[in-house]
């Protein structure tokens, strides 16, 4: 009974496509015979009076006909999604119906199964029954339905590969070996009918199966040499078949689905005979890269793209292998194959011809050999490889202006970013690492290095901030950030035997003269004034916690011998920085633009003079711990308000003289401060004799203070009158 039925359905689906496809075979026609009537071969005689002039623009511009298109997108910008979405409009009935139809035979079979109807060699026939009669049937169609049979054809090829699997694996009615040969065939027949209707879809799914197959057979017992034999078989054919095609995708994902499977099996086990075929691969692939330039002397971006990541991924390998067999030299593979596009280069060279191909072959050439010379100093290679993968796609985009190179730099650079992450993890694990040559450090350094140069060749070219994209802003953020971290992780591991106090005060020491390195060099690095205001409070924040905290712990471990006066003196290294800023840096910068920048730089000098007096009072009068304690306490007491008073003083005359009253406002601050101080809690700690000599000197300088304030505001009201009775300023008589 059901096999009536399924008949009579198959029957009735012919007759309903039969006479669909008749009835659209003449909507066609007659369609074609009215666009005939439209351009010009009309049935009726038009009638000819001179006195009618035509509209020429009505003739130009003939009235669009509803349904139909423009030939050309306005503007000349074309959709690069709108092929996809065509092609998913005009054959999403037709891939919606093989999946149908194949879930449905698939259930039919599964019922018929259950019910015990048909045995298991039955089920197999089945299933190859079905994707030959697919096949046959899209053969047909192709004529006159060309993506429909494509896709028939498609799921025919993959009825074939999974009935051969389940035969195998559920059914086992057949040997492993059996069951490859089978899967070879079927992608051997597959192979066949794409070059014979040059069709790129199948070549794909043919190449896609051929892949699948060892998986799909596969018992859990390895078998190396044979495996990775026929896959370098299978990318000799299928490579030989897309050049006589020209079919680039084919060896694009030839190359994705090879490099899948030689990484994950030399990840699982690193084996010296998986190097032979990482060789033969980079050979097979580098030779289809390079297909256009043997054949019209010019490379696409996409070749060029190919050319990169075969090198470095077979780099990659090969190195890994010798790393983890622990045989050397591993440089034996990059500088090989920098030596390959070095004669390319040298091709190039003597042709007189430097354009685009001679770029691409000498920035890889030129990488690899900085792979290798990173690689001969121990350093990570994941990172150093990224790092330099990374340079060499931005050299190629800024030399060919391929737009594909700089989107591939801007998915690896964060990778670099993180792999260098992983890097430093290696300081925590690592007991005794050397001073600079150490892997760690060394790579990073690579990384140091290469960042540099992708920071110049953003900057290359471009004449404005405002017209730099956000990656060419945020990059060099990212930048600077990497080299401080690198230079500090390594400063702060080779210190880490001292006291937590030293390797904190060298720490602060290096970020206060890397912020002035950047701020001195910020018009050639290309640093902004916003950029430059925040470095500028970054610094001043940093000098601050450097005097309070930094420079009173190093006084206390000079006083209990842990440490020398040399170390103390390196210390104080941060003041010609800091002198030179104010000097010659804050004039000619946007710092002071914010009201609280002079609140900032105010206190930042007021710490750095009260601590380092403080530092050398102590340093100069006490010869122990117990010692310092009294001696700073006496400091605080007698002198600080002193020095407080001194520093408001000169506040206070910086703001009147120079026209910026938020100096005389911090200096009025300090006055305040330094009184509150001594009558609330220096004056009832004082002997008598301090007492009144603090209380004299500080009403001395108070008087001072106060009389030089009235005399520059006398004379500044002096100078304004005399400016205004000056003849400059008189009207002229009429």
């Amino acid at each position: 009974m059901i096999y009536s039925l399924i008949f009579v359905a198959f029957i009735v689906i012919i007759i309903m496509v039969s006479e669909l496809t008749r009835k659209v075979r003449r909507l066609e026609r007659e369609l074609s015979d009215l666009r005939k009537k439209i351009d010009g071969h009309p049935d009726t005689e038009t009638v000819h009076d001179p006195l009618i002039q035509p509209n020429l623009e009505d003739i130009r511009k003939p009235e669009a006909v509803p349904g139909t298109y423009p030939l050309e997108t306005p503007a000349g910008k074309a959709d690069r999604n709108s092929p996809v979405f065509d092609f998913l409009k005009q054959n999403a009935l037709t891939l919606i119906g093989i999946f149908t139809l194949v879930l449905g035979i698939g259930y039919f079979v599964k019922y018929a199964v259950d019910r015990n109807w048909i045995g298991e060699t039955y089920r197999a026939g089945i299933g190859f029954l079905t994707g030959a009669v697919l096949i046959v049937t899209s053969h047909f169609l192709r004529k006159n339905y060309r993506v429909f049979a494509e896709i028939i054809t498609g799921g025919g090829i993959s009825v074939l590969y999974f009935t051969a699997t389940l035969a195998f694996r559920e059914y086992h009615l057949f040997s492993q070996n059996t069951a490859f040969a089978i899967m070879c065939l079927v992608t051997l027949i597959c192979l066949l009918l794409s070059y014979y209707y040059d069709s790129e879809t199948l070549m794909n799914v043919s190449l896609t199966g051929g892949f699948a197959a060892p998986l799909m057979i596969s018992t859990g017992e390895s078998n190396f040499l044979f495996l990775f034999t026929y896959i370098m078989i299978l990318n000799a054919g299928m490579l030989v078949v897309s050049y006589l095609k020209k079919r680039k995708a084919t060896g694009w994902l030839a190359f994705v689905l090879t490099t899948v499977y030689l990484f994950f099996w030399t990840m699982e086990s690193a084996d010296l005979k998986s190097i032979p075929f990482f060789l033969i691969s980079y050979i097979l692939f580098y030779c289809f890269a390079l297909q256009d330039y043997f054949r019209e002397g010019r490379l696409s971006s996409s070749s060029i793209l190919l050319m990169v990541l075969v090198n470095f991924t077979t780099v990659t390998g090969t190195v890994f292998i010798f790393k983890e067999l622990q045989y050397s030299p591993a440089v034996i593979f990059p500088a090989g194959f920098a030596l390959m596009n070095a004669v390319f280069v040298y091709r190039e060279f003597s042709r007189k011809n430097t354009g685009i191909a001679f770029s691409a072959f000498a920035g890889i050439a030129v990488s690899l050999l900085t792979v290798a010379f990173a690689l001969q100093f121990r350093t990570h290679l994941i990172t150093s490889c990224w790092a330099v993968e990374a340079t060499l796609l931005l050299f190629i985009w800024k030399k060919t202006r391929f737009p594909v190179f700089r989107t591939c730099f801007a998915i690896l650079c964060p990778l670099v970013f993180a792999a260098q992450l992983v890097t430093w993890s290696g300081y925590d694990d690592a007991a005794h690492l050397a001073v600079i040559f150490n892997p760690v450090f060394l790579t990073s350094m690579v990384t140091v290095a290469t960042t540099i140069v992708n920071m110049l060749l953003l900057k290359e070219g471009k004449t404005s901030r405002r017209k730099q994209g956000v990656y060419e802003k945020a990059f060099p953020v990212a930048a600077y950030g990497l080299i401080y971290t690198a230079l500090l992780l390594e400063i702060i591991y080779q210190t880490s035997g001292n006291p937590e106090i030293l390797v904190f005060s060298f720490s602060l020491l290096f970020s206060l003269w890397y912020l002035f390195i950047l701020l001195l060099f910020r018009k050639r690095t290309g640093i902004g004034p916003v950029a430059e205001t925040i470095l500028l409070y970054l610094f001043f924040i940093l000098t601050i916690i450097n005097t309070s905290i930094a420079g009173t712990g190093l006084v206390s471990e000079v006083l209990l011998g842990k440490t020398g006066a040399v170390l103390y003196g390196l210390y104080l290294l941060y003041c010609f920085p800091l002198v030179y800023l104010i000097m010659r840096i804050l004039p000619d910068s946007g710092f002071y633009r914010l009201r609280s920048s002079y609140w900032l730089l105010s206190l930042t000098a007021i710490t750095a003079a009260s601590f380092e007096l403080y530092h050398l009072y102590i340093l100069l009068n006490a010869e122990s711990a117990a010692e310092a304690k009294v001696v700073g306490y006496h400091f605080s007491l007698l002198y600080l308000p002193i020095l407080w008073a001194v520093l408001a003083s000169i506040l206070i005359y910086k703001g009147l003289k120079s026209d910026a009253p938020e100096y005389g406002k911090a200096g009025f601050a300090l006055v305040g401060l330094t009184i509150i101080k001594l009558y609330l809690y220096d004056v009832w700690r004082m002997d008598h004799v301090s007492r009144i000599i603090a209380f004299i000197i500080l009403g001395i300088i108070l008087l001072c203070s106060s009389f030089l304030f009235q005399r520059l505001k006398k004379m500044i009201s002096h100078m304004m009158e005399k400016k205004e009775e000056s003849p400059e300023n008189t009207e002229p008589e009429l």
